[in-house]
């Protein structure tokens, strides 16, 4: 039987059948409401899942923030327009009629990563750059995600003391630097106003500025990676999102990372699954394929 698996971004909601074998059966996808009410998340993701519920025996949901017992928080509430405490497993299982889990959307996307592995290791880190920063933690073959599903949320650790002011009420965070919203708050002049995405392709046709924003981002992330290492002594990062993917990212990341000292270099590595990694990692650990 089919699990309707759903993704929960900062831009945008997504939402599958997944089979027994992590096949994508059937995928949709809509912009995450404007609107920064929980009624209008409920009335998107009712719009989301109308056409597949009746074909699935349950739902696993990968979210953005903080998932503790089945209810969503955040620690930047800017990432979900402001959304704090909002009932996800029983809104779901209202509209669906299905039991169903939910998790983090960087935790899931981390055990898919790690089930498509072709070599196994015991320590894994994911990493998502995208309209925040985020990670997942694979420690001794098993999906870390803390007492109070807090575990991986790496964005928040400190990239600049003198840096911007980020979303969680802290100076600096790593998510402040690099996402995709920390690069469009810091462009100037003609590239203000601009996502991250537009930025980057001014990047690819030689712009300065957009080119020293890539830079910028790319670096905080090698930092991070490198403390990391150094905390996890991890084998292996496996990077997402729409700026880890974003062409030229990663080898940037690399560049900086080769620039620390050689106790702190790790293989990095593309997700697999590209964007469709914290769906497929939400099915998996709703399957029940968790150890």
């Amino acid at each position: 039987m089919s699990t309707l698996a759903i993704d929960i971004g900062g831009t945008k909601l997504a939402a599958g059948l997944v089979g027994d074998e992590l096949t994508l059966l059937e995928r949709r996808e809509m912009p995450t409401p404007a609107s920064r009410t929980a009624t209008a998340l409920a009335a998107a993701l009712e719009e989301l899942v109308a056409p597949l519920a009746a074909r699935a025996e349950r739902f696993a949901v990968a979210s953005t923030g903080i998932i503790r017992h089945g209810t969503l928080t955040a620690i930047n509430p800017a990432n979900l327009g402001g959304l704090a405490y909002f009932p996800l497993v029983d809104c779901l299982s209202t509209l669906t009629g299905l039991p169903g889990i939910a998790l983090n959307d960087a935790q899931a996307a981390a055990w898919a990563e790690y089930q498509a592995l072709p070599e196994k290791v015991g320590e894994m880190l994911f990493l998502t750059v995208s309209t925040g920063v985020g990670g997942g933690v694979v420690s001794r073959g098993r999906l870390h995600t803390g007492s109070g599903g807090l575990a991986g949320h790496c964005g928040h650790t400190l990239a600049d003391p003198h840096g911007p002011r980020c979303g969680c009420g802290r100076t600096g965070c790593v998510e402040a630097v690099a996402s995709g919203r920390g690069i469009a708050a810091a462009a100037e002049g003609e590239l203000s106003g601009l996502d991250a995405k537009a930025i980057f392709d001014r990047a690819a046709q030689g712009n300065p500025q957009a080119e020293r924003l890539m830079r910028r981002s790319a670096q905080a992330l090698a930092r991070l990676i490198a403390d990391l290492k150094a905390v996890t002594d991890c084998q292996l990062v496996v990077v997402g999102g729409s700026v880890g993917l974003a062409g030229g990212y990663l080898p940037l990341v690399n560049e900086y990372l080769l620039q620390e000292p050689a106790v702190y270099h790790v293989p990095l590595r593309e997700a697999y699954y590209r964007h469709d990694a914290g769906l497929l990692g939400a099915a998996l650990w709703g399957q029940g394929e968790n150890e």
